[in-house]
């Protein structure tokens, strides 16, 4: 890859060309439990720049620069109160659309108020996440329409995990299904698995074939391996624009999962799990049999700090290298580190904050992600130079009954339209249509 071609894809600050294709998107970047009204505010950061989230009297959301226009004092330390988050400096107050309401330390002749605002981007709740907007688009985008956020709330799982490098080599990392049989899966024989099963077939066949495709709304790779004589056991994925995917880990037929890898700034990506709650990974073993390192819950920090990068961040981190048990790695796990997600963690995270891709050597295996940089790519340069707005902005509905997961079908199929037969029927995992 070329230096200026990593570089347009990593950089996601105000006025670069990934930057404005981002910024055409929404992103659920918090949660609502989080925000009270009249509560403390909450600081954070999305594509690059510092916000503050507050909610009102009312119960609305306000997403805002987090600095007062008068003098720059930060209205983290504001007061809540009264429909506005008022600076305690010299208390100008400002409401969830960042007008100033109240500028009490003007006498009522000079007072100005009505003149002076602060950025403030829109905000809506939906599945009990916050999604922020940050275009300048006129009418507003809907909401994309993942099959995710149609479960309800007692059957939608929400994770959300902090990492700390760029949102591409983050996301690259959920659309490299090789990887599974190595990091994940390396230390686990395929005596225990059942028999005839995927795990099975995915143990036994560490290195599939590959089929890659455009889709209307990013990319989707099929990787297939033998299974019984007569047919082949298929891997399916996608990509979904803007840095949406959809990982491969169920069975296509009723696999409802969405995952965000959203941009925080140029080197911090926050995970975003939609998904069906009680839905795992890795079945069909053996009665008794282990999976060592493969189980492992999130361990959040405990005392996380107030500012904008201290949300969500792990306890296992790169300061303590994953807390990594080289004994366990010589006898039972392949890693010495506990968990999917923090095995995924360390190994994007190792690769540095943005990694030079153009040290890269990519084998048949990356077909997947050379084809999603490049949708990417064209997508920023097609917007840049022809405006051209990008998938899924003004059609939300093309995300809906869109599938991955794995299949077993016989040989002579067309993996493709078998999963456009599927996600015709979008069948809900209870049976019914949706």
């Amino acid at each position: 890859m070329r230096t200026e071609d990593n570089e347009l894809l990593t950089k996601v600050g105000p006025g670069t060309p990934m930057g404005n294709l981002m910024r055409h998107y929404w992103f659920p970047i918090l949660k609502s439990d989080e925000l009270k009204a009249d509560g403390s505010p909450l600081r954070f950061r999305l594509l690059g720049e510092d916000l503050l989230a507050f909610r009102d009297s009312e119960g609305q959301v306000g997403i805002i620069e987090p600095y007062c226009p008068h003098r720059r004092a930060e209205l983290f330390f504001g007061r809540n109160e009264e429909c506005g988050l008022r600076c305690v400096y010299h208390g100008w107050k400002f409401d969830v659309d960042g007008n100033c309401v109240d500028m009490p330390s003007e006498p009522i002749e000079t007072d100005f108020k009505q003149k002076v605002n602060i950025k403030a981007y829109k905000a809506v709740e939906k599945i009990e996440m916050i999604w922020v907007y940050m275009g300048n688009q006129d009418p507003i985008p809907k909401l994309p329409d993942f099959d995710s956020m149609r479960l309800s709330q007692e059957k939608l799982s929400v994770r959300m995990v902090l990492r700390e490098c760029n949102y591409l080599q983050s996301l690259e990392g959920d659309i490299d299904t090789v990887h599974l049989g190595f990091l994940h899966l390396g230390s686990v024989s395929s005596s225990s698995f059942n028999k005839k099963t995927r795990e099975q077939y995915l143990s036994e066949n560490k290195s599939p074939k590959y089929e890659i495709t455009d889709t209307k709304n990013g990319t989707m790779y099929g990787a297939y391996r033998e299974a019984q004589e007569d047919t082949y056991y298929w891997r399916v994925a996608r990509f979904l624009m803007p840095c949406w995917t959809m990982p491969p880990g169920g069975e296509i037929i009723d696999h409802i999962i969405v995952r965000a890898w959203i941009p925080i700034d140029d080197h911090n990506t926050m995970f975003v799990s939609l998904s069906e709650a009680g839905r795992s990974p890795v079945v069909n073993v053996k009665k008794g049999a282990s999976l060592p390192g493969i189980d492992g819950g999130l361990n959040f920090e405990e005392n996380p700090g107030n500012g904008f990068l201290d949300r969500w961040r792990l306890k296992e981190n790169n300061t303590n290298d994953y807390m990594v048990d080289r004994e366990e790695q010589r006898n039972s796990s392949y890693t010495g580190v506990k968990g999917i997600h923090l095995q995924d963690q360390m190994i994007t995270e190792s690769m540095g904050s943005i990694t030079d891709r153009t040290k890269e050597h990519l084998g048949t295996s990356d077909q997947m992600i050379t084809a999603t940089r490049r949708r990417l790519i064209n997508a920023a340069k097609e917007l840049l130079k022809n405006g051209t707005i990008p998938p899924g902005v003004n059609n939300p509905e093309i995300y809906h009954t869109a599938r991955s997961g794995g299949m077993i079908i016989d040989r002579d199929l067309k993996w493709q339209e078998e999963v456009k037969k599927i996600e015709d029927q979008a069948i809900w995992p209870d049976g019914s249509d949706i």
